[in-house]
């Protein structure tokens, strides 16, 4: 999916930095949090379904079918649980988490134009869910490209500015030496993104 409207509107909508860049931050103000005090459980639950769609790129029906998934795995845990591993591990995001991309979209945009191998395969569907022990690495034409020269020297500054680190990401080994991801373990839920309520979500398609 290919977001085409202006993404300050978007962060606005769900008074949320949903692209994690400086441009697109909020003050939140009174009147905001008011708001979603006076508005239905529904409506509250529709919005924290939007905020996380739009937080992930997803289209509508790609967003249901992580929720189906999640209902159907047999995996330990509660659906929201299973849910939200499941779009962590999308390799677009670990792309993201792991600090090669500024953004979500960015990371999208890296894997569709092939600049990763997985598991010594060129691959190029962001989509692609990972697994233990999987290992995600920058193709060799590309490390001596001054986009992620410049992307690993700002890493340590855009992390504090956005308060967040890729030591955080206790479940990923990032070898910036050899520009090497590794899936060392499946995330836990302290792990996930904490701004999503992902509860109010399984609330919502559970009606």
């Amino acid at each position: 999916m290919r977001y085409t409207w202006p993404k300050k509107k978007l962060c606005r909508r769900e008074w949320v930095n949903l692209f994690w860049t400086e441009k697109y931050d909020l003050e939140k103000s009174k009147r905001g949090m008011l708001r979603w005090r006076k508005t239905s459980s529904f409506w509250q639950q529709l919005r924290k379904k939007q905020l996380a769609k739009r937080m992930f790129c997803l289209s509508e029906k790609q967003f249901l079918s992580y929720f189906k998934k999640a209902q159907k795995s047999r995996e330990e845990g509660t659906t929201w649980e299973k849910m939200l591993r499941l779009l962590e591990l999308r390799l677009d995001n670990v792309v993201y988490r792991s600090g090669f991309a500024r953004t979500r979209m960015q990371a999208r945009q890296f894997v569709n134009h092939e600049h990763f191998n997985l598991n010594g395969v060129k691959v190029s569907i962001p989509s692609i869910s990972l697994k233990e022990w999987d290992v995600i690495e920058l193709r060799n034409k590309l490390k001596e490209s001054p986009l992620y020269k410049s992307l690993l020297e700002e890493l340590e500054e855009f992390s504090k500015k956005n308060k967040w680190k890729v030591s955080s990401c206790k479940w990923l080994d990032v070898d910036m030496k050899t520009l090497k991801i590794t899936v060392k373990a499946l995330p836990e839920k302290e792990e996930f993104e904490q701004v999503i309520d992902i509860q109010k979500i399984v609330e919502f398609y559970s009606k």
